[in-house]
């Protein structure tokens, strides 16, 4: 279910709703920067290359939603931690192999079924959405074909993948929270608080602009589409909660985990070194 509401802020002289393209672009940007990380260790060179493909898929994605709010380098690396508003998922550390084909799964079914509803309405996504529903629909089958083959493989990759699930699982509530006018409000059976943290004020909320996605059935699409997918693949869906407390899940507000400051330091060296820079 989508809708168009009014209020959200927007971008200057734009009919793009800010935080939403912030959010889009950063989940983009932050995990393309994570699976190239990858770079010269991935398991086999064939896995080398789909990892890189996906990383510049997504890379791409994030050029465009950052260059409808801003100039896509000086939003890329110049901002502060407190500034990004990727989810806490789309930052967790590669790991182990395993680790990465959990994190991608959650991932990209969750974007996945979030381009498809973009890419069905009239809004300031909706050509993004057409085109990078049919990469992401990749993605999720990459993701899915490994799951299914280090799952139901050997005792010792099923344990990487089943330790991977139950580390990752706290992440998973955060994609479907009301969110910049992008992801709208829903009666949730566990009551009023459920989704943590206030917004910062601006930020959008369920009288911002923009598409709103229904955040409770998209939810509920994903955790079906997640299930089947472990099912199939022997692994047991963790029963632990998918929010590890307010701070948990809170990336859309500028919280972020651990791992994620010096993954900035990192990717942001080159350009703070030597501003202003070309070659």
């Amino acid at each position: 279910m989508t809708a168009t509401v009014e209020g959200a802020r927007r971008a200057p002289g734009t009919g793009v709703p800010r935080e939403a393209a912030l959010a889009l672009g950063d989940d983009a940007l932050v995990l393309s920067h994570r699976l190239g990380e990858w770079a010269g260790f991935a398991p086999v060179l064939e896995e080398e290359v789909a990892l890189a493909n996906i990383a510049l898929d997504l890379l791409g994605q994030a050029r465009v939603l950052l260059s409808l709010v801003g100039d896509e380098d000086e939003l890329a690396y110049l901002r502060e931690e407190r500034a990004f508003r990727n989810l806490q998922l789309a930052e967790q550390p590669n790991g182990d192999f395993a680790h990465t084909i959990v994190r991608q799964l959650f991932f990209s079914t969750y974007q996945h079924l979030l381009y498809t509803r973009l890419a069905a309405v009239d809004g300031p996504f909706t050509a993004l959405a057409a085109k990078a529903v049919k990469e992401v629909a990749y993605h999720r089958d990459h993701a899915e074909q490994w799951t299914l083959r280090l799952g139901d493989g050997t005792e010792e990759s099923r344990r990487r993948m089943q330790r991977a699930c139950e580390a990752l699982w706290r992440f998973t509530d955060e994609p479907f929270r009301p969110f910049g006018g992008l992801i709208g409000p829903a009666v949730r059976a566990d009551g009023p608080g459920r989704y943590g943290p206030p917004e910062p004020e601006g930020s959008g909320d369920a009288s911002g602009a923009g598409t709103v996605v229904d955040g409770a059935a998209l939810e509920a699409e994903w955790l079906a589409s997640v299930t089947a997918v472990l099912t199939r693949a022997t692994l047991t869906v963790p029963e632990g909660p998918r929010s590890g407390g307010w701070t948990a899940g809170a990336g859309r507000q500028g919280i972020h985990t651990e791992p994620f400051g010096r993954m900035l330091a990192e990717m942001q060296h080159l350009h703070r070194s030597h501003p202003g820079a070309s070659w």
